[in-house]
């Protein structure tokens, strides 16, 4: 779908519109596009960035929304960087359900900081993975740093 309709059943659509962005983990919000925790991270930090229109094709992106995903990934590596101080990052998107996206009707960019030796036996082994703070405690840690570097 790539008319720019929002949907009901698309988290991406939803939690914008509910306007409860500290129940939802929205942590900043553009013109076009907002930054939220991922539910689901594989370290602390890992943001979703995505636009506010419902669309999975990469190429129909317009060219503003585009460029404001990106503006706001830079904007977010450099606080992730002030504030966890990762030894790296993967940023990227999963385009379509067969590259794994979970929503694959409402394209989003991954932001994940990394640190040398972040992997281990406990999601190969133990199935889970270790987290050294909450999801609220990550989103109080970040959302003032949206606002001060405005």
């Amino acid at each position: 779908m790539t008319s720019g309709a929002q949907t009901s059943g698309c988290f991406l659509c939803t939690k914008p519109g509910e306007n409860k962005d500290d129940e939802n983990l929205i942590l900043y919000r553009s013109a076009t596009a907002f930054v939220l925790l991922n539910l689901y991270p594989y370290n602390s930090g890992h943001l979703l960035i995505a636009p506010f229109q419902h669309i999975g094709d990469f190429a129909a992106l317009p060219r503003a929304v585009a460029a404001d995903l990106i503006t706001l990934a830079q904007r977010c590596t450099g606080i992730l960087e002030e504030t966890y101080h990762p030894d790296g990052f993967n940023l990227g998107m999963n385009l379509g359900a067969a590259a794994g996206a979970g929503e694959p009707e409402h394209l989003h960019m991954h932001l994940v900081p990394r640190w040398q030796g972040d992997t281990n036996f406990m999601p190969i082994v133990g199935e889970t993975k270790v987290l050294p703070e909450t999801l609220q405690q990550t989103y109080e840690r970040l959302q003032p740093l949206f606002h001060i570097t405005a």
